[in-house]
């Protein structure tokens, strides 16, 4: 009986590391990856967009002050952004907000 409270024990462990181990620490890699190779082409790499051509910069006041789902929203919805930036599965445009709020720091 004392063996199957430990084997459980050590099973539910491992599910929950199995689990949780993946979205804790590459989210912020996975976010600077996707953000270089769908937005800094145009928003640069350093987020500061560029004025001339009209491209808004994502760390100034305005973006510091937009909502993580105003962020969200603009990343799926804004009409000048390519299919494939439109199209990105909502796990991946929250780790794009997670890291354009690091570059906001």
């Amino acid at each position: 009986m004392k063996t199957t409270k430990l084997v459980m024990l050590v099973m539910t462990i491992a599910v929950a590391l199995f689990v949780l181990i993946p979205n804790l620490s590459w989210a912020a890699d996975d976010g600077a990856a996707i953000y270089q190779s769908k937005s800094a082409m145009c928003h640069g790499a350093d987020a500061t967009g560029k004025p001339a051509a009209k491209i808004p910069s994502l760390v100034s006041g305005d973006a510091k002050k937009a909502s993580d789902d105003d962020l969200a929203k603009s990343i799926n919805q804004t009409a000048k952004h390519p299919g494939s930036v439109k199209s990105l599965a909502p796990d991946q445009v929250k780790t794009i907000v997670t890291y354009i709020r690091s570059l906001q720091k």
